[in-house]
């Protein structure tokens, strides 16, 4: 399976700093194209959320290189990875309780991650960012889709709007929420933070990031902007960041 992606990160229009962190990576393997996009919005109600960000989003990335990539390599069942994904949260959420008791002070960052490997998807999700599943629909089996559909695969850890329930931080473990299952060619994955959906119904992301209209990366990254402008203009105050990974096998 052979993947098109693109990327949006952006501070906003009054936030001083950008306290998401994004990641992007893809790598071809003996045993297929191996790729994995994450999202991690700092809390900004607390210090310090880009550190929280930036750190989740560091060992994600040697996760990746060091265990992910031997696992497949090593043709590892699903639960192997999935384990070693839980010990790797459990160890971030030690190492940012500590540091925060050395700083006096919390800390930490939504985390949505997505692993895709041949047709198959793995997702770990802590927060209030979001991973939607993009498709159309026809009248007919192998009519050219006409509808869009947008179908959110996570749930939100939050009381509110700004009140998070789970997340990865200065405050004990949490189990991730896991789930998985298969992507076929011509459908799409969209991960964002909640700053770049707040402002914008499911609708419009569909009609915006509709699969099929979308046939080369950079067209996918001016869509994405189209729509963190469109956020702007609404008054979204937040840092805004998405990810989409299209399954393009032509």
């Amino acid at each position: 399976m052979k993947y098109l992606a693109g990327v949006y990160w952006e501070r906003g229009s009054t936030a001083k700093s950008n306290q998401d962190a994004v990641i992007l990576l893809q790598v071809l393997t003996a045993r297929g194209r191996v790729m994995m996009a994450a999202v991690c919005d700092g809390m900004g109600g607390l210090a310090q959320g880009e550190v929280a960000s930036a750190y989740v989003t560091r060992r994600l990335q040697e996760w990746f290189y060091e265990s992910l990539l031997h696992a497949i390599q090593k043709r590892k069942p699903y639960w192997v990875i999935r384990r070693s994904l839980d010990r790797l949260v459990y160890h971030m959420q030690e190492q940012l309780q500590q540091y925060g008791s050395r700083e006096k002070l919390s800390l930490g960052t939504t985390m949505t991650l997505l692993v895709l490997w041949e047709k198959v998807y793995l997702i770990w999700h802590l927060g209030d960012s979001r991973i939607y599943r993009m498709s159309g629909t026809g009248r007919r089996g192998r009519e050219r889709a006409k509808t869009a559909e947008a179908v959110c695969l996570t749930k939100d850890h939050a009381r509110g709007k700004h009140v998070l329930t789970k997340c990865v931080g200065s405050f004990g473990y949490e189990r991730p929420d896991f789930c998985m299952g298969r992507i076929g060619n011509g459908q799409a994955l969209l991960l964002c933070s909640d700053g770049f959906r707040h402002c914008v119904t499911n609708q419009e992301l569909s009609e915006v990031l509709r699969p099929w209209q979308l046939l080369e990366e950079e067209q996918i990254t001016r869509r994405l902007q189209e729509i963190g402008e469109a956020c702007m203009k609404r008054g979204e105050k937040d840092n805004m960041s998405a990810v989409y990974v299209l399954a393009n096998d032509k």
